[in-house]
């Protein structure tokens, strides 16, 4: 009897790991606005061609970049995190277009590859921040300035942090793999 009530109890355990495929599916309708987006930003920067200073085009385009690193790291995690939390893709198994990293990427693997895209969006937008530094004009008012680069030094702050975690998050994993692997 007993028995029986612990392997109802863990089919349904085991089973309620499709309840996170609706939030991956949720993710994977989030792709078509990600594209939107990009394309919506990219149609801005033909309209404006013309009219705009290569500091502003520059921002444009590390715009886009940015949309698609989300983009990519949208991608992984919703293959990642499917194959390892759900179940596993078997479509993709065989067919050519299957991603190298489709299947290999386990649960720290996808934490490193967050952080480090986080990390690169975060550089992007830093390196936004600075290209809109140098554009300032001369009459822009002291307390403008002084609101921007208050904005600027948290930035950096908070891209410093990003980088010190990813660091510290690399540096632990390393350390744990080859402590793992030395005791085998």
């Amino acid at each position: 009897m007993f028995n029986a009530l612990q392997n109802i109890f863990e089919k349904g355990i085991y089973t309620s790991r499709w309840i996170l495929a609706p939030l991956y599916l949720c993710l994977v309708l989030t792709l078509p606005i990600i594209a939107v987006k990009f394309m919506q930003e990219f149609w801005h920067m033909l309209l404006h061609f013309n009219s705009i200073t290569t500091q502003f085009m520059v921002i444009a385009v590390l715009e886009l970049v940015d949309v698609v690193l989300v983009g990519n790291l949208l991608l992984m995690i919703i293959f990642s995190g499917y194959e390892n939390f759900v179940s596993k893709i078997e479509i993709a198994k065989e067919h050519v277009d299957r991603p190298s990293w489709m299947g290999k990427i386990d649960y720290s693997g996808l934490k490193q590859k967050i952080i480090g895209s986080i990390v690169a969006i975060s550089s992007i937008e830093l390196l936004k921040l600075f290209i809109d530094l140098g554009a300032m004009s001369h009459t822009t008012s002291d307390a403008e300035m002084s609101f921007f680069r208050w904005k600027m030094y948290g930035m950096v702050i908070l891209h410093g942090v990003f980088v010190v975690s990813g660091l510290i998050f690399a540096l632990t994993e390393k350390s744990s793999h080859s402590t793992a692997h030395s005791s085998n």
